[in-house]
């Protein structure tokens, strides 16, 4: 291009606050390199590991300054050599970009590039990235859920919460899910939930528990571990497994607990899927679309500017409803 293009995107230059994500009107477009695509983003997802980056907590450090975001949607705008799958004019979104999805425009390997179904809007393509990986690598690839088996998806009206809700009835598990609000647990119901419980109840427990006639539940998929890992046990039938998918802050539990039914906590990260894990995933998830129920639900969306608030609210509203996303 003789005229360098110039775009907006969110620059993140010292970790802290929310305050930290800077909006800037004149960054260069950046071009796609060997195997990789340059996307025009109409949508990027929102996840809370973003605001821990930000805010310097997490084991993982991006190099200052760095652009937020890998879960965007749009349009192919250019490829770089040796892309054979995809081509300028493509729908697409995104599992993870090189130069950051806060942005106009983003660069992403092909590999973590993937073409978006007519079915799904652009709103909808930036919120199947990481809820969408990581509830079928906590269902699939750690609880080993089985058809037949039931579920409690604790914390079930978010980003992954309702991915977990719709790939586990779509894989024959009984499926009850938490949500705070009651809108929030309409949200869980129309996305595959069996049954919904309010976690915000004094006695939402019991009603869990009366749910599988007391026998407790296989698998727990855990949002928020430090405030309920110590019930969780208590919830899980013999052979019971709770993946750990969100923590934000530490839980005294009594390792006894997991004695008498023989029960597992494990945790998960995506970032340590493999190529093939990874790949698998992609393939279920394809499936899910094409079936029609790999459905994203849409909450907050929030222009650029208004990213800070988007980091607030993520981490302080009171109950999810549904996938929150930044629009371009």
């Amino acid at each position: 291009m003789a005229t360098s293009k110039l775009m907006r995107a969110i620059r993140v230059s010292e970790f802290g606050a929310p305050s930290v994500l800077k909006l800037c009107t004149d960054l260069p477009v950046p071009s796609p390199g060997q195997k990789q695509v340059l996307i025009r983003v109409h949508a990027c997802g929102v996840n809370p590991v973003e605001t821990y980056i930000r805010s310097g907590s997490y084991a993982r450090k991006p190099s200052l300054p760095y652009t937020p975001g890998s879960d965007v949607s749009g349009v192919v705008e250019a490829v770089g050599e040796g892309v054979h799958l995809l081509q300028a004019g493509d729908r697409v979104f995104t599992t993870g970009t090189v130069t950051g999805g806060y942005a106009e425009y983003t660069v992403a390997s092909e590999d973590t590039v993937h073409k978006l179904p007519d079915s799904l809007d652009y709103k909808q393509g930036a919120a199947i990235g990481i809820p969408y990986f990581t509830a079928y690598r906590a269902l699939v690839h750690k609880a080993h859920a089985n058809a037949g088996e039931t579920v409690l998806v604790h914390g079930a009206s978010g980003g992954v919460g309702i991915a977990a809700c719709q790939i586990a009835r779509a894989f024959g598990l009984k499926v009850l899910g938490t949500a705070g609000t009651s809108e929030g647990m309409k949200l869980v119901l129309s996305s595959g939930a069996h049954l919904a419980f309010n976690h915000r109840e004094q006695d939402y427990l019991d009603k869990i528990k009366d749910a599988t006639s007391g026998q407790g539940v296989n698998v727990i998929i855990e949002m928020l571990s430090n405030v309920n890992l110590s019930n969780d046990l208590q919830l899980l039938d013999f052979g019971g497994r709770i993946i750990i998918v969100g923590s934000r802050g530490s839980i005294e539990i009594n390792p006894r607990d997991t004695m008498m039914k023989e029960t597992s906590i494990i945790g998960v990260a995506l970032y340590n899927a493999t190529k093939k894990e990874t790949s698998e995933c992609a393939a279920a998830l394809f499936a899910g679309m094409e079936a029609g129920w790999l459905k994203p639900a849409i909450g907050p969306q929030y222009k650029l500017d208004k990213v800070a608030q988007a980091h607030e609210d993520i981490i302080n509203s009171p109950g999810a409803s549904g996938k929150m996303i930044l629009i371009m």
